[in-house]
């Protein structure tokens, strides 16, 4: 299949690559159509070359598969950098609304709703308190410096500097700084 290029007068046909992408996942046209909330006969005609679909229904097929928009389009992306460095200023962050706890993102935007993970700093009398994640979502907690107690599943522990907590968070949950010095830990959310 040729590249399509940015100034080719034919809109990419996508026909051929849906098709082998829904069969390599063993998906059929049904299942497919659940997934992504496209009709079943605008698949087919997708796939026979006979419709071009929107970009709305390009994003919604490419979600549904789990691949990037330009692979189902048949574009190539250039290949990543053998090493990817992001300077500190550009880590996002997030703060609490009393300033007590931040959380630095330190995945990549592409997993986020997968797998994320955090630098987390609470000061003290802090806490990080959050409504259930979705069934099957756990969380990883790696303390690094201080002492932090977890409550989930209407149980708390408390952290030592150096231990790691696995706990499931399809429940309300919290993390809380009890100390009087600062706690800094790496939290890993891994969703179903």
């Amino acid at each position: 299949m040729s590249t399509p290029s940015l100034d080719s007068p034919e809109p990419p046909k996508v026909g051929a690559t849906l098709q082998a992408l829904r069969q390599a996942q063993a998906l059929s046209l049904d299942e497919l159509s659940r997934r992504a909330g496209v009709s079943k006969s605008m698949l087919s005609q997708i796939e026979r070359n006979q419709a071009n679909p929107t970009v709305a229904v390009v994003w919604r097929l490419a979600n549904a598969l789990r691949v990037e928009m330009s692979e189902l389009l048949g574009v190539e992306r250039p290949p990543a950098p053998a090493i990817e460095r992001v300077a500190a200023h550009s880590i996002p962050s997030m703060s609490s609304p009393d300033g007590l706890c931040q959380l630095r993102i330190l995945g990549p935007i592409d997993l986020a709703g997968q797998f994320e993970w955090y630098q987390l700093t609470i000061e003290p009398g802090g806490a990080l308190e959050s409504a259930a994640h979705e069934p099957g979502s756990r969380e990883h907690l790696s303390l690094l410096s201080g002492s932090l107690e977890i409550t989930a599943g209407g149980s708390s522990q408390t952290l030592a500097c150096g231990e790691t907590a696995r706990y499931a968070v399809d429940g309300p949950h919290a993390i809380r700084n009890l100390s009087g010095q600062q706690a800094v830990a790496l939290l890993v959310v891994l969703h179903p």
